[in-house]
């Protein structure tokens, strides 16, 4: 009788639900520590909020058309944007200068008349950048130093822009569409791996 009964059945199946519900809490419980991972962000500020976005913009200047008025326009402007650099004549020869491997009429016209137009001739370099660092991996290992796991995204672009007197004659760009790192980090001490390091390197002295 007590074995048909409605609460023998229900004690029956206690542990089962109780199992249940334990792998559940534990699954939450480890989403919830996967939050408080940290995450980082590294961003050099430009005139643009993505790669392809950085892209178009210099594809759009067209040599001896574009104007400085129209760069200042387009936010490529280094009085108001760190991440732009002014580029000397003396700099735009370093980087540029073919030396004996190209004859002038080699050259694309635009540097060809860089190099005619002397200090007149000048240029800017175009940073921007947006890197994106997301710890993953176990909570508690992360936490307690013993293995620290670390996906790295984003992209990277660069431009250099010549202008002579008022007008754009080269651009030239570059740079990463898509970083995509992986880095592992594990120390066997755990915390205890600082002071280990620590101490070995006061014995080394």
């Amino acid at each position: 009788m007590l074995a048909n009964s409605p609460r023998y059945r229900i004690i029956r199946r206690l542990p089962a639900f109780a199992l249940r519900s334990g792998c559940a809490a534990a699954l939450l419980a480890l989403s919830a520590c996967q939050n408080l991972l940290p995450t980082a962000r590294q961003t050099t500020d430009g005139p643009w909020k993505s790669y392809d976005e950085a892209v178009a913009a210099i594809d759009s200047m067209v040599p001896y058309e574009t104007t400085m008025a129209d760069l200042l326009a387009a936010g490529i402007d280094p009085a108001t944007t760190p991440s732009i650099t002014n580029l000397t004549y003396s700099d735009l020869l370093t980087r540029f200068s073919p030396g004996a491997a190209l004859r002038p009429d080699e050259l694309d016209p635009g540097l060809r008349d860089c190099f005619a137009a002397g200090k007149r001739c000048r240029g800017v370099l175009v940073v921007a950048s947006y890197i994106r660092h997301r710890r993953i991996g176990n909570f508690w290992a992360d936490a307690f130093n013993f293995r620290r796991q670390t996906d790295i995204t984003g992209w990277r672009f660069n431009a250099i822009v010549i202008i002579v007197d008022d007008r754009v004659v080269f651009t030239v760009q570059g740079g990463q569409p898509t970083v995509q790192d992986h880095q592992v980090t594990r120390n066997p001490l755990g915390p205890l791996q600082s002071f280990g390091e620590a101490i070995g390197s006061q014995i080394r002295k």
